[in-house]
């Protein structure tokens, strides 16, 4: 299954055809550092999908929407992707998530703006098509294949208070 492309990335495909596009996108990494009595875990657990496109694991992702806030995006790509309610805690890191050239040719740089996100509520299910799987799993035990950038992202929302990253 591919990730769907929204409609104003194909208006621009008409333009620009498959050179490379650059697209501002969200990564969500959330945390549940309490079980449901609010004990606290012994191991934080992160929120991670399964793609349905390559297979992977790693943290809730996606592109912003025109005119949409990047917290406001990052809270919403984890409700559609997992049904989980999460609330942004702060940005951990802005960086260059690196250039993908998808199977039809297109060519995209994706400027990402990563967040540590609080769980709210709800249970870990697939909510939409670009996700096959959804769970909680111990930080020092993720599952592979697993999306290479997603493992700082997730370093970087455990440094509590840490200041955002900005690589040189």
């Amino acid at each position: 299954m591919n990730v769907p492309t929204p409609e104003y990335i194909k208006d621009l495909r008409q333009d620009i055809g498959h050179k490379e596009l650059l697209l501002p996108a969200v990564t969500a990494v959330v945390l549940r550092r309490d079980d449901d009595a609010g004990i606290p875990l012994p191991v934080p657990q992160v929120l991670l999908v399964k793609r349905s496109d390559d297979g992977r694991w790693g943290a809730t992702a996606g592109i912003l929407e025109p005119g949409e806030e990047p917290g406001a995006a990052a809270v919403r790509e984890v409700a559609e992707e997992t049904r989980v309610q999460a609330r942004p805690v702060r940005v951990t890191g802005v960086s260059d998530h690196g250039q993908v050239v998808y199977p039809n040719g297109d060519i995209c740089r994706f400027l990402d703006i990563a967040f540590e996100l609080e769980y709210v509520s709800g249970q870990p299910q697939p909510g939409d098509d670009e996700a096959t799987a959804a769970g909680w799993f111990p930080v020092d035990d993720l599952p592979e294949p697993f999306v290479k950038q997603h493992r700082e992202r997730i370093r970087w929302a455990l440094e509590t208070g840490a200041p955002a990253r900005f690589r040189q």
